[in-house]
């Protein structure tokens, strides 16, 4: 079984964006990611980023710049990614006073989390809450 050392994530959620630049302003103004790396090619165009929020990272690019990710990815609609905040109700605040899209409130869940829904710039679904499942090692 594959693994990864030095506390990295084994998991990176990839998102392609018409607007990459304005889904990383969101992203880290709106939803409080931290930029770790953009590059861009001579276009401008987001060849590649990298953001983080807590232990986990999502990667970010531009449609239509061309190779296999992007032709795979061409139709393949948008996205939901999951991400797990201490505080619910604050980072929902947060993303509200960015104008973000809400989706569903801070809402308890039967299952013990408090969660709330938003739809970023161009369609994905991010969740945001308290559940992180254990994963066993």
């Amino acid at each position: 079984m594959a693994g990864t050392s030095g506390g990295r994530p084994s998991i990176y959620p990839t998102l392609l964006y018409a607007d990459a630049k304005a889904a990383i302003r969101q992203l880290t103004e709106a939803f409080g990611f931290t930029e770790l790396s953009v590059y861009e090619g001579e276009d401008g165009s987001v060849l590649h980023a990298e953001l983080a929020q807590g232990n986990g990272a999502v990667m970010v690019g531009t449609k239509g710049r061309g190779g296999l990710f992007d032709a795979a990815m061409k139709n393949a609609g948008t996205t939901g990614v999951y991400v797990v905040v201490d505080d619910v109700d604050g980072h929902h605040r947060h993303a509200v006073d960015h104008g973000v899209e809400v989706l569903m409130p801070p809402t308890d869940q039967d299952y013990g989390s408090r969660d709330y829904m938003a739809r970023d710039l161009e369609g994905n679904v991010w969740s945001f809450g308290t559940y992180a499942p254990e994963i066993a090692g």
